[in-house]
Order: C-alpha cells, then sequence, then structure tokens
C-alpha cells in the first residue's frame, strides 16, 4: 500500500527518505490514475526492500505538483537522494512500469 504525502509530509516522507521514493501524483476524477492504482499498490508491496511508494493528490497538494512541474496525470517521479531522478507520464503495463522502477533506482 502506497503512503499518502501532502505538501505538509512531502519533505519529511520523499526527499529526507533513505530509499529511493516513488511518487504517485494522481488525481480522484483521473481514469488513468485509477487504472495505475493497483499496479502503484503491488509495486509498494513486491518491491518495499528497495523503493519507497507514495501518493500525492495534485487537487489536494497544487503546490508540490507546481514544483515538480507536473503538468499531465499521472505522472510518477522516481527521487533519489531528496532530487527527481526519473519521470514517466502516463499509464503503462505493469510490467513497463515495474521494469522503469527497477532501472531507474
Amino acid at each position: 500500500m502506497a503512503l499518502e504525502v501532502t505538501t505538509e509530509s512531502f519533505e519529511a516522507e520523499v526527499l529526507e527518505s533513505s530509499l529511493p521514493v516513488l511518487v504517485d501524483f494522481f488525481a480522484d476524477w483521473c481514469g488513468p490514475c485509477k487504472m495505475m492504482s493497483p499496479v502503484v499498490d503491488q509495486i509498494g508491496e513486491e518491491m518495499s526492500s528497495q523503493v519507497k511508494v507514495c501518493k500525492c493528490n495534485v487537487d489536494d497538494n497544487g503546490a508540490v505538483a507546481e514544483k515538480y512541474n507536473v503538468m499531465s496525470i499521472p505522472n510518477f517521479i522516481l527521487f533519489k537522494d531528496g532530487k527527481p531522478a526519473a519521470n514517466q507520464v502516463g499509464a503503462v503495463s505493469p510490467a513497463e512500469f515495474k521494469k522503469w522502477i527497477e532501472e531507474n533506482i
């Protein structure tokens, strides 16, 4: 299960994490976001020792989305050492998604 992060918790949960962090920028009304949600949760369970998985609702946390130039959702940003290291926009197959994460952590 992915951890929900907010503008207030983003720095502590994402930027200060010792593990790489995958952040799923989403909105409740977004169809492709809903399609990717179970995939994101599954990655969070399968790869918990390698990557921390978080979700950030862009409607509730616009400042965070704006800071990282999130223009389209779902937008997945992989953070390493407190900095964005890789970016994936849009829904993809679970296999492609996992491969992208493995290549970038």
